[in-house]
């Protein structure tokens, strides 16, 4: 039997949350309390493939240091406008 979504969902916003470096537990894991319930089927299967990338190589997509992948593009824009816009509010 494979995992409910319950769970995926569960497993997935820890693993927002426990990151390798704190910048990153800061950035994905509001972001993944405030999404992942709403996200489809196809969304949460590429949300999944980020989280198994590296800390090193997501901040700098983030931060647009260097070019995100055309796979996160999407994603990757709209995590970076909901941390600016949570900055912006502090």
């Amino acid at each position: 039997m494979g995992e409910t979504r319950e769970a995926r969902l569960k497993r997935m916003t820890m693993r927002s949350w426990r990151r390798g470096i704190k910048e990153m537990d800061l950035i994905l894991g509001p972001w993944a309390e405030a999404h992942l319930a709403a996200l489809d089927a196809a969304t949460l299967e590429l949300y999944d493939a980020l989280l198994a990338e590296n800390d090193q190589d997501i901040y700098p997509w983030i931060t647009t240091a260097t070019a995100t992948p055309t796979q996160y593009v999407a994603l990757i824009d709209q995590i970076r406008g909901f941390a600016r816009t949570r900055i912006a509010a502090l």
